[in-house]
């Protein structure tokens, strides 16, 4: 049969998912993306595998007898490509990898140097993307491995097939506009009860993360503005709109005029990578997952950016927001 992965990928997103647009975005295609590859692996295999039934598909039993062999076809494939890997007397070879957009702006610059220095036959491919879509991409096989966020209060799924490996912590501050607090150095949630808030939705793990925090403060934080882009959000806080909450690695996307508080209570979150479970010992995955480890490492020791020049006002002390 001459069919790709991507068609096979597509049909077993799209048997995990139930719907095409769920698939789509699993796999990071459009809805018409994944129509064209299952179409496609229908020419390929000479048989129907989607019927329509009403507005939504479903799976023949041609199509749910191939779900399950595509499984393993990809299966075997990823320990292919790891054999092969493993002949090479170097680590060489195309990784894709997934990320969100500070990620890809603070971390991602550094570790391709150091990749480029230590393992100059290793390329890497990245995509950026929703921070809240990077799981299902890693598990999809969408990408091979991704940096993400993970929040104690509201954690990613864990499952035996997906690895995921902590590479520093992050504390949260809270941004107000210039001169609003007085001069404050810490504040405590408690205190912003009446005080208007920027966030993204309370469907995303950020959003819900801040609010838990919130709420166990005594508080409801009185969103005003529901935004999810980082310097659209340090944009309003600079322009008096509001306050938000804030790491280091946010910060790093905006000069921003402004203050920077920090919180009495302790709310973080976590930059993790991700993987498949199947790919942990796949020599270009571990050197990779190695690199970023290095990178953040360095990073996790830098004091935080304190630097009058670029108009953002921290507290006097200087105290790095990194645990």
């Amino acid at each position: 049969m001459d069919w790709t992965s991507a068609q096979l990928r597509s049909l077993v997103e799209l048997t995990r998912r139930g719907t095409i647009t769920a698939a789509a975005q699993a796999l990071g295609y459009t809805p018409g993306g994944v129509s064209q590859q299952i179409a496609a692996l229908e020419k390929a295999a000479g048989m129907e595998l989607l019927r329509r039934v009403g507005r939504r598909v479903e799976l023949t039993d041609a199509g749910r007898t191939l779900a399950c062999h595509a499984e393993r076809i990809l299966s075997t494939e990823a320990e292919a490509v790891e054999a092969l890997e493993r002949t090479r007397h170097e680590i060489s070879g195309v990784l894709r990898v997934g990320l969100f957009a500070t990620a890809a702006a603070e971390i991602l610059p550094p570790a391709l140097q150091e990749v480029r220095r230590v393992h100059p036959g290793l390329t890497v491919h990245s995509r950026d993307m929703d921070v809240d879509e990077v799981h299902d991409a890693v598990t999809s096989g969408a990408v091979d491995l991704a940096l993400g966020l993970d929040y104690p209060d509201v954690p990613i799924p864990r499952e035996p097939a997906l690895q995921v490996r902590r590479l520093y912590r992050e504390r949260f501050s809270l941004a107000v506009p210039a001169g609003s607090l007085d001069g404050r150095e810490v504040v405590g949630l408690a205190e912003t009860q009446d005080l208007g808030w920027i966030l993204p939705s309370a469907d995303s793990y950020y959003g819900r993360a801040v609010r838990t925090a919130c709420r166990r403060a005594g508080i409801e934080p009185r969103v005003q503005h529901v935004v999810t882009d980082t310097a659209a959000t340090l944009a309003l806080v600079e322009a008096g709109i509001g306050v938000s909450t804030v790491t280091d690695l946010m910060l790093g996307l905006r000069a921003s005029r402004l203050d920077v508080v920090r919180l009495r209570e302790k709310v973080e979150r976590h930059i993790v990578v991700m993987f498949r479970s199947s790919v942990e010992h796949r020599p270009t995955v571990a050197a990779l997952v190695d690199v970023l480890r290095a990178v953040s490492g360095a990073r996790r020791g830098a004091p935080a950016r304190h630097d009058p020049q670029d108009g953002t006002r921290r507290p006097s002390s200087g105290r790095s927001q990194q645990a």
